[in-house]
């Protein structure tokens, strides 16, 4: 980009000439304003999440001001008459008082709720796009995990902010939360204890939450999106495939005047958006359930969204304790409440690395695959989704069976097994439909573009007409990366030695990764896609080869392949 591509206003020079007078800040801010961001609408994901994050931010600080973290009992005589003389917490009695009392508090305590969900709906369909196209490749493993711990605070600060209020809804999922507390092996009873200052439900459990809803896991996001923010603008965006996009480069528009504006305007979007939310759209309405008691419990309690997943294994789980040296391990509670996300997050966290290592593919990547292109990849997404809602339709089963009149133990049962089959089913299918779309790819570029028009043949037979690809096509078909087989376990040298890396069971076992990653029946054309071949990602003299085995690989030009 030449030095006259950003215009920078007279004012801002005028100011940023006083600034660097004095801290020489004039070279790092032109860099700022020239920096380039491609310009794609999935990168928006990762902006809502920043913006409703700020939202958060402003609105809790305001929330603050009045809220009263305590949970020492009071009798209420506000302005919510059906509640009056009844004896509560100071908590819930605040909350009472800024849904009632406190002008405009009502719509920022809803504003602050959509605000969250909007966050943790923002974060999971970002790190979804970040994980389907593989852009947590080298070198932005750092910033994927990262995006797993945002992930994780997300769901604790969620929980203790939903928990505050000390309604009857909040304190059943506290009650939750004391259960899967004591379900830890040998020291559950005394985490329960000491988070909970005592018996359930306690007296320090709202004052502790609070501190670390305010205070703690807000600091740990900001420092995380902070550095999540750095290492981007040093590493740069991945971009998606398209003509004139490289591993080398990055095309889009400039930080300054573009990138800006086009950010604060999403901010004031997503703002509104909220802002709408919270004006027609009940959430949370406290005052309906009453204030907290130990002794009464109603059906329809669940979390928001995010924590459906917890809610549903626990509800699926058959109950199963044992005893072990002494103690009483209630594997029913323990189970389903660290296993699920135990799985979901090590396996997330871990799979950058294991892809390199069944792959052996260790160079850096700036360009984002296909989801179609990378069928392992997506399938096991997919299925991990599925997972993840045949257990959030299982935390909400007493609502299933009253809504469809169906025995709620069916629903459980029916959840038991879909929980596994429904993955199952869902990885193969998706895989297979990622190879259909590859082979769809390949005979596009063979035979071009199907335009809708049919022609009848001077035989009387009749063709559709088509049109070749065009070059902006033509680069997101060829973007395919293809990875090359590692050698497999029987695989010898000239001398009759195995590759080191193939070795003993873990070599026995990357090979089988690296077959499901690399695996691949071609079909070596004659111009019109018939034969079959077998290859690994093969490119038959710069054709795109056509499969109808496991991969269809998709050559860099078209031409005419020889058999």
């Amino acid at each position: 980009m030449s030095d006259d591509a950003v215009k920078i206003p007279p004012a801002v020079s005028g100011v940023g000439g006083w600034l660097d007078d004095r801290f020489h800040g004039a070279k790092g801010v032109r860099v700022l304003m020239r920096k380039v961001f491609p310009d794609h609408w999935s990168f928006m994901l990762g902006e809502i999440a920043l913006w409703s994050f700020v939202i958060l931010l402003l609105t809790g600080t305001y929330l603050a001001l009045f809220f009263d973290p305590s949970s020492a009992q009071v009798i209420y005589h506000g302005s919510y008459t059906k509640l009056d003389g009844i004896s509560m917490s100071q908590a819930y009695e605040s909350t009472l008082n800024i849904s009632f009392d406190i002008r405009g508090g009502l719509l920022m305590r809803q504003i602050h709720h959509w605000a969250a969900i909007m966050f943790m709906v923002a974060i999971m369909a970002h790190m979804l796009r970040v994980f389907f196209t593989g852009a947590y490749r080298k070198p932005r493993e750092i910033n994927w995990i990262i995006g797993i711990v945002l992930f994780t605070l997300g769901l604790l600060e969620g929980l203790f902010g939903y928990s505050l209020p000390d309604d009857q809804l909040s304190g059943a999922g506290l009650r939750i939360t004391e259960g899967v507390a004591q379900g830890i092996p040998i020291v559950g009873t005394y985490v329960a204890y000491f988070l909970f200052g005592g018996e359930f439900p306690g007296t320090q459990i709202i004052p502790r939450m609070y501190i670390l809803h305010v205070l703690l896991i807000p600091g740990i996001i900001l420092a995380l999106i902070t550095a999540h923010l750095f290492i981007m603008f040093h590493q740069k965006h991945t971009q998606m495939p398209a003509k004139g996009n490289t591993e080398k480069n990055v095309v889009g528009a400039p930080f300054w005047p573009y990138f800006l504006l086009k950010g604060q305007a999403w901010f004031f979007f997503i703002f509104g958006l909220l802002v709408v939310l919270a004006t027609f759209a009940e959430i949370n309405p406290v005052w309906m359930y009453g204030p907290y008691t130990p002794l009464a419990i109603s059906s329809a309690s669940q979390p928001d969204f995010y924590m459906g997943l917890l809610e549903g294994s626990l509800r699926m789980m058959p109950a199963w304790e044992i005893n072990f040296l002494g103690h009483t391990l209630s594997l029913s509670v323990a189970i389903p409440a660290l296993v699920p996300l135990g799985l979901l997050f090590t396996g997330a966290g871990l799979w950058p690395f294991f892809e390199q290592w069944a792959t052996g593919d260790k160079s850096f990547h700036n360009i984002n695959d296909r989801p179609r292109n990378a069928p392992v990849r997506t399938a096991v997404g997919v299925a991990v989704m599925t997972a993840y809602g045949v257990m959030w339709l299982e935390g909400a089963n007493d609502v299933l069976a009253d809504r469809f009149d169906v025995p709620l133990y069916t629903i459980t049962w029916i959840s038991r097994f879909a929980v596994f089959i429904l993955p199952t089913l869902a990885y193969f299918g998706t895989k297979r439909i990622c190879l259909a779309l590859q082979r769809k790819d390949a005979n596009m570029l063979i035979h071009g573009v199907e335009i809708g028009i049919i022609r009848q043949t001077p035989e009387g037979g009749f063709i559709e007409e088509e049109r070749p690809v065009t070059e902006e096509e033509r680069a997101v078909l060829e973007s395919k990366h293809v990875f090359e087989a590692l050698p497999a376990p029987e695989q010898m040298d000239a001398n009759g030695v195995p590759a080191p890396a193939s070795r003993g069971p873990l070599g026995a076992a990357r090979a089988i990764a690296n077959r499901a990653f690399t695996e691949s029946i071609v079909t070596q054309t004659n111009g019109h896609g018939n034969g079959h071949g077998n290859g690994h990602g093969a490119i038959e003299n710069g054709h795109a080869a056509v499969g109808d085995g496991e991969h269809a690989a998709i050559g860099a030009d078209q031409g005419s392949a020889e058999e």
